[in-house]
């Protein structure tokens, strides 16, 4: 991969059963302050369905929200978002839906689901007196609990759900207790049941069960004790005599009935044998299955079809190869076969086999009647009467039919038995969309394991103590083999095989991509053998699809991009790659921002497709490459332009856009930001791409392209990043246009991050350069910015001079928005010098060009507007700079722009401070600094904290105070602004003397 940051997708694992909490293995996820973890919880608590944001506020706030409540939980929700981005998962999780947010929960865990299902499998288990397994699946559930439920989170309906919760773990408990009564475990019991009869003295249920525990274990004077106490506590508490079952019980134990002793196994009913003709064709399981409990409990809703009679059970595993669906399928048909006393068929069909041809359903058909005592002689010719007859003899039996590795539902269709006692499961790489599982939950699509899981894996090949010596190099190697069990059992057999060789060795050899799958294709099982059975089998469109997506390196991907790469129209693409997924070549991520699906590769397949794409030949590749690297310019363009209303603050290289027609283009960038947004992490590894290869013109004018995104979003890794890679791709091709311009983009980051030294100098020299290729536009953009740092420097006149020579070439080449931009920065000046009447004409003039641009101008009005409400601000007309400052917090709110916010509700803060309305003031900031927390600008974080210090002493709160003025001063001497340390210095020395102190004084 060249410059892609991240690794393999994380699964977040969310827990409720204890304190909230977001774990990625064995890390926890920070998740922010008190609000954040309710609106979390509310969200976990119905997963999947649409959280009203009303009902977010009532439950944060309880009845006395802010006004600026729902602001506050749309912060909280872009806060948890990033939250899980930083912890690696890219997917939108918490999805905005109408009237609210809901959380889609995909391919990630919660524990109260997982206590759910777990407890559901072991009452299954008990109704089928199948006690063994109820009593793992009890205590698997409640060992999910961590203490008590939503702990830390406060509030009526956290504390109905906290109790429902707690109910549910009791009720489980005690069935749980139950189970392991009658399997004769009473001794081992005795700890846990008199700590819950202790915690819950009048819980009836438990009391009962431990009296019956203590008696078994021959303790019959405690278990009278303990009677008497229950009464006790009854008459004292509620006044009430114990229920009949505790006072039947007691009469039992006083006459030693012999219905308490310990149920006899002799007298269990024998299970019958199997008599002849039952088939027991279950091939050996695996040696070791990890993992995969959620997909087990889903297998196990066959089990409980709820009375239905349309016909057998019907499970369905697919997935890519070696991802362990016939592994998966065995473990599961041991675990219940049990449960099918009629026996169990089973039959690979060879759907992929480099070897044989798929088998037929006739073949199959012959050797599952000879396995059901059907004489060889007996057996019909036609395949219809073998069906027939096949199914007739599974009528009135319970037979678990087990057909793996099927390609075609044409394989299996009659070997669907047609009785309600029979089940089935099926394995194949393919979708088989006329196959209906039933119940619908038991379709599984079977995906990578966990990190953990994986690692386990190769600890039961390797040994534990040989992995738990290099856990880190173990995890690696997980990640190197796509976490898939295929990869990871032959990684592990190399290892065990080779016991001279570290972890860390093997990692190596397979941390080369060209090598990588010639590691896994050694022996019997091949990884690359597996992917190509499928590759064969694939339509040449869609191969050649495939092939051509191994060329890029981007980590997702939608569908216009198939249709790039084939040079065709959207719906060709749309076609040819979802049969992709439907090969299980592809992932489906989910939906982007824009509201596109989005696909990706797993690593090994990314890899096979590398490796085929050599089938075509350099011409075809390159022309094909050229063409979506050309397509992607042409999107991240036209966004700019929609972003800005224009093509305005931008030059651009002189590769040639390749065009989508306008309806498609009108579809994709509906919302621009929202696709630049989505799209971010393809378009930063297409700039890496494209500057490795030399494409410098098209890497520096895709970064130009994409900087509104950096800018608004405050993505200032990736700014530079791309611009650095871009930088020396230009310079490498001797481009000083290039150069020039990535020069000016990074000393724009330096200025963002208030190292205006190092930035100057960028420009100064960007600014040589531009002059030197005759680029004035260029050149003019550079001399905005240095205007900029030179008032911000105190040196006007300059300042004045640069501005006034940059907004001449800006009305020369018609760039209004970076026109107003610059009227914007002369009427700052204007304020320094305290002209504040042509600091006012000036500012209505940014407005009014801001204005003209139309709807692709907001952003440009936005910082127009802020500047007119300083104006105003300096003129002490504080009604007119709050009405102009709502509007701008308007504007950066629906552009989602959190940088923009902070410095409109400080200066709304400012404005409030000026009007002497201070605690509406102080609500406001404490807003503002909320927001600044998620932008990471130091100066507005000490800007904010300085100002709330103003208004917490205008409150008489000076312990608040001091704490803002040292938070502030912290803030600006981090990075080493002068102006700014002296006036929060000032604040502090200001504070009078005795109210230094850090208790809040009396008034």
């Amino acid at each position: 991969m060249y410059g892609i940051k991240g690794s393999m997708e994380k699964r977040l694992e969310f827990r409720l059963l204890g304190p909230p909490e977001v774990r990625v293995g064995d890390e926890q996820v920070p998740l922010g302050g008190p609000r954040h973890r309710t609106i979390l919880t509310l969200l976990l608590l119905t997963p999947g369905r649409v959280v009203p944001v009303d009902a977010l506020i009532d439950s944060v706030w309880n009845e006395h929200p802010p006004a600026t409540a729902r602001t506050q939980v749309s912060i909280c929700i872009a806060a948890l978002r990033k939250a899980f981005k930083n912890a690696g998962c890219t997917e939108e999780i918490i999805v905005t839906a109408h009237p609210g947010y809901l959380l889609r929960l995909g391919r990630h865990t919660l524990d109260t689901a997982e206590f759910t299902a777990l407890v559901t499998r072991a009452e299954t288990a008990v109704r089928e007196e199948r006690l063994p397994e109820a009593s793992r699946a009890y205590a698997e559930a409640l060992r999910l609990w961590r203490g008590r439920p939503l702990a830390g989170v406060s509030g009526v309906r956290m504390e109905d759900e906290a109790q429902r919760l707690e109910e549910l773990r009791l009720n489980a408990f005690e069935d749980a207790t139950a189970v392991r009564l009658q399997l004769g475990d009473h001794q081992r019991v005795l700890p846990d049941l008199a700590a819950m009869v202790r915690r819950h003295p009048l819980r009836e249920r438990a009391r009962h069960q431990l009296i019956t525990a203590q008696y078994r274990s021959g303790r019959r004077a405690e278990a009278l004790e303990t009677f008497q106490e229950g009464r006790r506590s009854l008459l004292e508490e509620l006044g009430i005599e114990p229920g009949p079952a505790l006072t039947e019980l007691r009469d039992a134990i006083l006459q030693d009935e012999r219905s308490l002793s310990v149920p006899d196994p002799e007298d269990e009913p024998v299970p019958r044998p199997n008599p002849v003709g039952d088939p027991l064709e279950l091939p050996p399981g695996v040696p070791r299955l990890a993992g995969r409990k959620e997909e087990l409990a889903l297998l196990s809703e066959l089990l409980d079809t709820g009375g239905a009679t349309r016909g057998p059970a019907t499970g369905l595993i697919t997935g890519v190869a070696g991802v362990g669906k016939t592994g998966l399928a065995i473990h599961w048909a041991h675990s219940v076969a049990d449960l099918f006393p009629d026996g169990q068929l089973f039959a690979d069909l060879h759907g992929y086999d480099e070897q044989l041809e798929p088998t037929t359903a006739d073949e199959v058909l012959s050797r599952f009647l000879r396995s059901l005592s059907v004489p060889a002689g007996q057996i019909p010719a036609e395949p219809e009467e073998r069906a027939a007859l096949y199914r007739s003899l599974l009528a009135d039996r319970r037979v678990l039919v087990v057909l793996d590795n099927v390609r075609s539902f044409a394989q299996v269709s009659p070997l669907l038995p047609s009785g309600d006692g029979c089940c089935v499961l099926v394995t194949g790489r393919e979708q088989l969309p006329e196959l209906v599982a039933w119940p619908p939950r038991a379709w599984v699509r079977l995906g990578p394991l966990s990190s953990y899981e994986a690692v386990e894996l190769l600890g039961g090949i390797v040994g534990e103590e040989r992995v738990a010596a290099e856990p880190a190099a173990a995890a690696t190697l997980a990640e190197l083999c796509d976490l898939l069990p295929l990869a990871l059992r032959i990684a592990g057999a190399r290892l065990a095989s080779k016991p001279h060789w570290t972890v860390e060795h093997l990692v190596r050899r397979l941390s080369d991509e060209r090598l990588r799958l010639d590691e896994l294709s050694q022996g019997e099982s091949q990884v690359r053998a597996s992917f190509a059975l499928t590759y064969r089998g694939l339509a040449d469109q869609t191969a050649r699809l495939y092939r051509r997506l191994g060329l890029l390196d981007v980590p997702d991907f939608s569908s216009w991009v198939a249709a790039a790469l084939l040079d065709t129209d959207l719906y060709t693409g749309e076609r040819l790659i979802e049969e992709l997924v439907d090969a299980q070549f592809l992932d489906v991520i989910g939906q982007d921002l824009s509201g596109h699906t989005r696909y990706r590769f797993q690593n090994l397949l990314r890899l096979f497709a590398r490796e085929r794409v050599e089938e075509e030949s350099a011409e075809e590749r390159g022309a094909a490459l050229d063409r979506v690297f050309r397509t992607y310019l042409f999107l991240a363009a036209e966004a700019h332009r929609r972003s800005f209303g224009g093509d305005f603050s931008i030059i651009h290289g002189t590769v040639v856009p390749h065009g989508l027609p306008p309806e498609l283009t009108d579809v994709l960038l509906a919302r621009p930001l929202d696709w630049l947004e989505a799209e971010r992490l393809s378009l930063n590894a297409v700039v890496a791409q494209a500057a490795d290869a030399g494409m410098d013109e098209l890497a520096w004018d895709l970064t130009l392209c994409i900087l509104v995104l950096f800018e608004t979003r405050n993505y200032l890794d990736d700014w530079r990043e791309c611009a650095e890679r871009s930088l020396a791709a230009a310079r490498a091709a001797g481009n000083a246009r290039g150069e020039a311009t990535m020069l000016h983009v990074l000393g724009a980051l330096e200025m963002r991050q208030r190292d205006f030294t190092t930035a100057y100098g960028l420009f100064t020299r960007a600014r040589e350069l531009h002059e030197r290729a005759g680029e004035e536009h260029g050149g003019a953009l550079v001399l905005r910015n240095m205007a900029m740092i030179d008032e911000m420097r105190g040196e006007l006149d300059t300042a004045m001079r640069y501005s006034t020579a940059a907004l001449e070439v800006f009305r020369a080449v018609g760039d209004r928005s970076s026109e107003a931009h610059v009227l914007n920065n002369m009427a700052q000046i204007c304020l320094d010098r305290d002209d504040v009447d042509e600091a006012l004409r000036l500012s209505e003039e940014s407005v009014r060009v801001s204005a003209a641009i139309g709807e692709g101008g907001a952003r440009s009005l936005a910082l127009g507007t802020h500047r007119l409400a300083r104006v105003h601000l300096a003129r002490q007309e504080y009604d007119l700079a709050e009405e102009a400052l709502l509007r701008v917090i308007h504007i950066v709110r629906g552009q989602l722009d959190m940088l923009g916010l902070a410095h409109g509700l400080l200066a709304l803060g400012e404005a409030r401070m000026g009007a002497g309305r201070w605690e509406q003031a102080r609500a406001t900031l404490r807003q503002a600094l909320e927001t600044a927390a998620l932008v990471d600008s130091a100066l507005v974080d000490g800007r904010i904290k300085l100002a709330l210090g103003t208004a917490g002493r205008q409150c008489g709160d000076f312990q608040e105070a001091r704490r803002n003025y040292l938070g502030a001063l912290a803030s600006f001497e981090r990075i080493g602004v002068e102006a700014w340390i002296r006036r929060a210095r000032t604040a502090l020395d200001e504070l009078p003397e005795e109210k230094r102190g850090t208790g809040k004084p009396g008034r």
